[in-house]
């Protein structure tokens, strides 16, 4: 069984920027800590999949080419900070063209996990918006919301579906599934 954390990537690992997207890699600033959490959640055997959407793609904002140079600016900083990604997975489209891989709807878990043992019952998904924790409970992952993207915590009252836990941030969230998960 693989042990796997999911995250989202603007507003966990970097600063979600003025105007919401991440258009070069000028834009991506690591948000303080991700880099140390994401180093310790691998030293304790965890794999980590990056799971986001990205509809300014499909919004022509930028192009699927500057998101691959955002995501390889992403991992080799990662990389070089003793931390590595299994895989990362994003949903270009938008809201509007009804795609089965834009969160909340699941399909990124499904492509992300197609030939893993994955018990979603054991799994984290760690995200800063309702999309994220509808998404994660739709798929059966424990959900973790963190307050370092735009979702305020009062925000939460007016959720349906709630998260399991909240937290400061991924550092924060990091700290405490170790500690929860014994590992």
């Amino acid at each position: 069984m693989n042990k796997i954390i999911f995250l989202d990537r603007d507003g966990v690992i970097n600063k979600d920027p003025e105007g919401g997207y991440v258009k070069s890699p000028e834009d991506f600033e690591f948000l303080p800590g991700s880099l140390s959490a994401i180093k310790k959640l691998n030293s304790r055997g965890y794999d980590i999949i990056v799971i986001s959407n990205q509809a300014g793609i499909a919004k022509g904002l930028y192009t699927k080419e500057d998101l691959k140079k955002v995501n390889a600016k992403m991992l080799s900083e990662i990389k070089r900070a003793g931390g590595r990604i299994r895989s990362t997975h994003y949903c270009i489209h938008r809201d509007e063209d009804n795609c089965l891989c834009r969160k909340p709807k699941v399909g990124l878990f499904r492509q992300a996990t197609e030939g893993l043992s994955v018990d979603f019952k054991e799994t984290f998904f760690i995200g800063d918006k309702r999309t994220d924790i509808e998404a994660g409970k739709r798929i059966g992952c424990r959900t973790i919301l963190v307050l370092s993207g735009n979702t305020k915590k009062d925000d939460v009252l007016s959720w349906q579906i709630k998260p399991d836990y909240i937290k400061k941030d991924l550092k924060e969230a990091v700290d405490w599934i170790i500690v929860e998960d014994k590992g």
